[in-house]
């Protein structure tokens, strides 16, 4: 009988796919980005700090980061809840539900921007509903914040999903035949499962948040320091020849993300090695 012989992948399998690994991140990643520091540094660390002064990038900053956090934190909850009914539950028109969850995934943003925009307006569906009681939505931060919640809920979705629908059933099933209720079950049994996956989630729906533009620029109204987001910040900056300074905001606003996400990160690997 004719026996094959197999080897594992060795050093030189390893090596290929490190190369490959580093090649890929060097020109996807630490380049751009290490080119975006090299041009902000012209500014100066003066310069950097006239912009961390400056009333209308401050307002921009704060604008833009508090929307994304709201938003997130709204996500948190809106997407566990679909994620929840779409894996517990079978409906009529469950198959059509799941698939318009990747919708804000496919759809231009500047078309969502718009759509949202012709909605909250004065005269729009929602916006003429709620004029008559002093609600405004669009050309306001709660606009700013409905449009991106509506890009990143299918974060938390999508990061949940998975989760319950390979959660193990007997593990429900011994805790009821022990006598817990279904609170009990949930609160002990299935949510610490679900709460990495709901960090992640309302994380990536955050750091897309912060930075999104083609959604926001249509419902936001643009105005400078009360609606003027970072990124219209940083292309406004582009368009009047400004790119030290746009390069200066840009930077900032990646240390800052970066900073929380890697908080973000730490976090989690505590969590896991306190559950381990």
């Amino acid at each position: 009988m004719l026996k094959v012989r197999t080897r594992p992948y060795g050093k030189s399998a390893f090596g290929i796919s490190l190369g490959l690994t580093v090649t890929y991140l060097s020109l996807l990643v630490v380049i751009p980005l290490g080119a975006l520091f090299l041009k902000s540094t012209g500014i100066g660390w003066g310069g950097f700090w006239k912009l961390l002064t400056n009333e209308r990038i401050l307002s921009a900053l704060y604008l833009s980061f508090g929307a994304g956090a709201i938003a997130a934190l709204v996500n948190l909850f809106i997407g566990f809840l679909f994620a929840w009914v779409l894996v517990r539950y079978e409906f009529p028109g469950k198959s059509l539900l799941d698939s318009l969850v990747d919708l804000p995934f496919t759809l231009p943003t500047a078309v969502a921007g718009i759509a949202l925009t012709t909605i909250y307006t004065k005269n729009g569906i929602i916006g003429k509903l709620l004029d008559p009681y002093g609600i405004k939505i669009a050309y306001t931060p709660i606009g700013i914040v409905i449009a991106l919640v509506f890009i990143g809920f299918p974060f938390v979705v999508r990061t949940v999903q998975p989760v319950l629908e390979e959660f193990p059933k007997e593990l429900e099933e011994s805790a009821y035949c022990l006598g817990a209720n279904r609170w009990q079950i949930f609160r002990r049994i299935i949510f610490p499962e679900l709460i990495p996956p709901m960090i992640t989630g309302a994380a990536m729906a955050f750091a897309r948040g912060i930075g999104e533009y083609g959604s926001v620029v249509f419902i936001s109204g643009n105005l400078p320091g009360k609606t003027e987001i970072l990124p219209l910040l940083i292309v406004t900056k582009l368009e009047q020849y400004e790119y030290e300074e746009a390069t200066g905001i840009a930077f900032i606003m990646l240390v800052i993300s970066f900073s929380i996400l890697l908080g973000i990160n730490i976090i989690q690997t505590l969590s896991a090695r306190r559950k381990g």
